[in-house]
Parts: C-alpha cells; sequence; structure tokens
C-alpha cells in the first residue's frame, strides 16, 4: 500500500523560481506541496498551463562568464539548478547567449517537477498562506488572497507599480562635466552628482524625449501613472518648462567652478549601491525603448559615454522592500515560516528570479536541518543579489528591483584594478567568484572538481537533472 504524501513545506507559484525551490527542496529530501493556479485561473500573462513558462523573451541573456548575466548562470550551473540545466538542453543558437525553446524548456521543467517522488503538483488557487513552512514565488503579478495577506503583513512596503529610473556605471560618467552637492548643501555633499545644463542644451533633450520612440505597455499593464513618479516623457508633454521646475531644477545647486552662475537645468544622479560604482538618474523613469534612452540620456554632457547598467522602465510589479521586512533566511520577519523568492524579493529577469529560488530553497533546508545559514559570499554574483535584497540602504537611497550587474558585487580597490579597464575588471570579477564559490557550494553540499569548473561547458548535463529530462 502507497504510503500517503505528507507535506513537510508548500511552495506557492509554479514559475523559474517556484519551480527551483521546489526541486531544490526536494532533492534535499524534502516532502514539497508545488501550489500553481493554472489552469484554474490563467494570469493576463501567461497563455499555457505548462510550468516555467516564458513570457516575455527566450533569451536569458548573455552566456559569457565574464558578465554580470553569464557569470550568475555559471554559479547556477555549479550550484546544479533545474532551470538552467532545462535551459541549457533546450537552448537554440543565439551567438553567446542563453536562448531557449520556450514550450521545450517549459515541457521539460514540467516532467522534471511533476516526475520528482518528492513533489506533489496541485493546481488550484491559493487564498490562504498555510501554516506550514512555505516559500511565496507568486511572481511580478501576485495577486488574490496571497497579496491580500503579504499587503497586510508587509504594509506599505508592498509595491505594485514599479517606477524604475535609468542605472549609469559610475567610471563611465564624464566628472569634468558635473559636480557634487546636495541642494541647499543639506545631508552630505557627495550625496549627488550634479550634471548641468545649458539653455540649449536643455531644449534639445526635451524635444528629444517628446520625439523617442517610447514602448507600448503590455495588455496586463494599464499605464496608470501616480504624480509622484511620472514618465519623464509624460512631464514633458505638458511643457517645454516642466522638467525645469520638476527633477532637473536647478535650484539651490550651485556649482563651484562656477559660484556666480546658475545652471538652466540639472540632473541629479544618486549612488546606487554602497560601493559607489553606478548612479542612478534621480526621477527619471521613462518609457522610452532601450535604444532610445541610451542615446537620448547622452544628450546630458556629463553623460554623453554613459554606459547603462539598467535602462529606466514603467511596470506593473509586487515586490517587498527587502531590508525592512525579510530575516537573513528571506523570511517575513512578520510571519517567519513565510519565506519569499524570485522577483517579489526585488530582484528583475528571469534567472535573477531563478537565483532568488535556489538560495530560498538552501535557507530554508537549513532552518529545516538546524544548521547555519548558509549565505553566499558577497563576491559571488548570488551574493550580490542576495545582499541587494537584504541589505540597509544607502542614505537617500530607494530600494528598486534590480538586475544582476557588478555594481552590486564588492570593487576592486588600487591602480591595478584602475588600469584593466571595463573588461580586465569583469575578468577581475569572474575570477573573484570562481575562487570564492566552491566553498559556499559545499555548504549546500555541492562539490566540484576544481573552481575551475565554474567557467566550464555551458552545455553541461547540471549533475544529471538533463538526464533524467531526456530519459
Amino acid at each position: 500500500m502507497q504510503k500517503p504524501f505528507v507535506p513537510e513545506v508548500a511552495v506557492i507559484g509554479g514559475g523559474l523560481a517556484g519551480c527551483e525551490a521546489a526541486w531544490q527542496l526536494a532533492e534535499r529530501g524534502h516532502k514539497v506541496d508545488l501550489i500553481e493556479m493554472k489552469p484554474v485561473r490563467m494570469s493576463p500573462a501567461h497563455t499555457t498551463p505548462l510550468l516555467g513558462e516564458l513570457v516575455c523573451s527566450n533569451s536569458l541573456r548573455s552566456d559569457d562568464p565574464q558578465t554580470p548575466a553569464g557569470l550568475l548562470k555559471a554559479e547556477l550551473r555549479a550550484a546544479r539548478s533545474l532551470i538552467i540545466a532545462c535551459a541549457d538542453a533546450a537552448r537554440v543558437p543565439a551567438g553567446d547567449a542563453l536562448a531557449v525553446d520556450r514550450l521545450q524548456f517549459s515541457r521539460q521543467i514540467t516532467a522534471l517537477v511533476v516526475g520528482h517522488p518528492n513533489i506533489r503538483l496541485r493546481r488550484q488557487l491559493c487564498d490562504d498562506l498555510p501554516a506550514l513552512p512555505c516559500i511565496l514565488a507568486g511572481g511580478p503579478l501576485l495577486e488574490g488572497g496571497a497579496a491580500r495577506t503579504l499587503r497586510r503583513l508587509c504594509g506599505d512596503r508592498l509595491y505594485f507599480y514599479d517606477a524604475i529610473a535609468p542605472i549609469v556605471e559610475a567610471d563611465s560618467i564624464d566628472y569634468d562635466r558635473c559636480f557634487r552637492g546636495s541642494r541647499y548643501h543639506q545631508g552630505e555633499e557627495g550625496d549627488y552628482l550634479n550634471c548641468p545644463l545649458n539653455r540649449d542644451e536643455y531644449y534639445a533633450f526635451v524635444e528629444a524625449l517628446l520625439a523617442g520612440r517610447k514602448v507600448t505597455p503590455h495588455r496586463f499593464e494599464e499605464p496608470r501613472y501616480f504624480e509622484g513618479c511620472l514618465p519623464v516623457e509624460v512631464m514633458a508633454e505638458r511643457g517645454p518648462e516642466t522638467l525645469s521646475f520638476g527633477p532637473m531644477k536647478p535650484v539651490g545647486l550651485v556649482d563651484p567652478r562656477r559660484p556666480g552662475e546658475l545652471p538652466y537645468a540639472v540632473v541629479q544622479l544618486r549612488a546606487e549601491n554602497r560601493y559607489h560604482t553606478a548612479y542612478n538618474l534621480v526621477g527619471f523613469q521613462t518609457r522610452l525603448a532601450y535604444p532610445e534612452q541610451k542615446r537620448i540620456f547622452a544628450m546630458i554632457p556629463a553623460l554623453h559615454q554613459a554606459e547603462f547598467v539598467r535602462f529606466g522602465s514603467i511596470h506593473r510589479n509586487s515586490y517587498v522592500e527587502g531590508h525592512k521586512v525579510l530575516d537573513d533566511s528571506l523570511a517575513l520577519r512578520a510571519a517567519p515560516h513565510i519565506h519569499l523568492a524570485g522577483q517579489i524579493t526585488g530582484v528583475e529577469g528571469y534567472i535573477e528570479s531563478t537565483a532568488m529560488g535556489l538560495l530560498a530553497a538552501v535557507l530554508l533546508h537549513d532552518k529545516l536541518a538546524g544548521l547555519p545559514l548558509s549565505l553566499p559570499p558577497a563576491t559571488t554574483a548570488i551574493g550580490g543579489l542576495y545582499h541587494h535584497v537584504t541589505a540597509p540602504r544607502l542614505h537617500g537611497e530607494k530600494y528598486v528591483p534590480m538586475n544582476i550587474n557588478f555594481g552590486l558585487l564588492p570593487p576592486f580597490e588600487g591602480k591595478p584594478a584602475k588600469r584593466a579597464g571595463k573588461r580586465g575588471r569583469r575578468a577581475l570579477h569572474a575570477e573573484r567568484a570562481r575562487e570564492h564559490l566552491p566553498s559556499w557550494l559545499h555548504k549546500i553540499g555541492v562539490e566540484v572538481a576544481a573552481p575551475a569548473d565554474l567557467l566550464g561547458d555551458a552545455e553541461q548535463d547540471g549533475g544529471g537533472v538533463v538526464d533524467a529530462a531526456e530519459a
């Protein structure tokens, strides 16, 4: 007689983060209820009942381990990620990017998850979060009872509409064309970099904003703009001077090199991380297409050669202000049995969500087993994401979702690192992560023959996962 399935843990959400979390817990011997609302209710973003459905793109971005996205995928492969193994098996030619056949990818994830003896897939709505330990991985369109519960537990630290300003690399800013200082000398003088524009530069910039190509919202993203986070192009539509009285107002900002001269307009940059390796364009949330952002924002003199860590956007999103509501195990402080994973933790992107799913499962396993938490090194891509979610913000820094980027990792100090240039520093980041990751992999029960394995062939089998799917 078959023993009844008695779950120890529940995972809510059958996207990338939820499937990764369920798989990692199941592989560690836990009985997992995976609760997925499809096809009982289909979200407006999805079209099939399959698990792990990709919505917006078949590309998981660069697979070069000397890029942030490639390094994160290399680390996930080393940690035996289900999602990356399935992506490798379903990949299609796309240069150095990891692109997949979306249907094959989702079918493979579904087959592996459903076939795991420690996972029970329950297709139903989840209006009440369970009393047993659980991981909530409901994704950016979280709604219903789970969203109401989360809002009750997080208060005003749960966001449902996401306005994101662009972020540029610090070493791509022209410091000869900007100056440090806070408005009316309030706060620390180094809090802001101020990029002045003269009258002609300002009007040319506004004209380009108005003419620039905009991204059309998805059908499930009603463009409900709030006065506190209007896109810059919407503000510009209200009149040519609107921006100069809004986010580009120059009042209270004095360029020490021109003490008697007030700039016509100023774009303020605020440090985006504790390392001051990336800066946010304050108040510049936008729906401009990415190539247009690069072209138009380069019209700001100090940003004429800017390289973007992240482009601006406005879209519907559910996420928490992690460092205020989550503990070190990614559990809600107000309800320690509820752990969060995926985009709701405050990360952006498919692979970033996967990483947070894997990490949430590892940390929950540690708690259930009575072990110290296996926190990833801050020098790794996985660690950089974790610390973005859990670390306190800088003074004046707003918490916003983030893709993986090298600005989340500790910088290299000294002249040799500066002389290395951008490409050289990327190699240094990859090398340092390769050195530091094996000790964490050992803690989570994964062994590698040598650190060099982290940069091995992307076609590797992911620790048997792909073989199981093919069987």
